[in-house]
């Protein structure tokens, strides 16, 4: 592992500011699984950023939550008042300026509504996307509160 270097991860560190710090693997983070294979965590341990658009309103919802664990959509959709549908490649990046396996819960191109499933709050520090497939960074439960302006929520089957 070493410092960000590449310009989407920089971007993320610029978001954070100087209390984190981005970290690139030579091995992808794409996936919870791969995540936690290169830091040396359990899969629960990685916050992923995962989003969904809102029908009709076509709004963008970012959920974070635990990668051994799956959401809802219908859990979601009565929290947001509408249906939920998995978003494309395309409405992703659009909506956030990342492609899929690299999304941050910070540092979008727009605003998004953010919902963090309780679950993440078992663990002491966990690790999120920084905006490549293959960096990250740590922080604790409370912080992705913090950062994003999300709501706590049970949304994770």
């Amino acid at each position: 592992m070493k410092p960000a270097t590449a310009p989407n991860a920089l971007r993320v560190q610029a978001a954070l500011g100087p209390d984190y710090q981005v970290l690139e693997f030579d091995a992808g983070t794409r996936t919870a699984a791969e995540a936690a294979a290169a830091i040396g965590c359990t899969a629960a341990e990685i916050a992923k950023s995962l989003i969904f658009r809102a029908e009709p309103s076509g709004r963008a919802v970012l959920v974070i939550a635990s990668g051994a664990k799956r959401v809802d959509e219908r859990k979601l959709g009565e929290i947001v008042g509408e249906k939920i549908v998995r978003a494309d490649a395309d409405f992703v990046r659009d909506k956030t300026g990342f492609a899929i396996g690299g999304v941050p819960p910070i540092g979008h191109a727009e605003p998004l509504l953010t919902l963090i499933d309780e679950s993440l709050s078992a663990f002491e520090t966990i690790w999120a996307a920084a905006g490549t497939p293959n960096a990250v960074f740590r922080l604790t439960p409370a912080d992705v509160l913090r950062v994003t302006g999300g709501a706590k929520a049970a949304i994770a089957r």
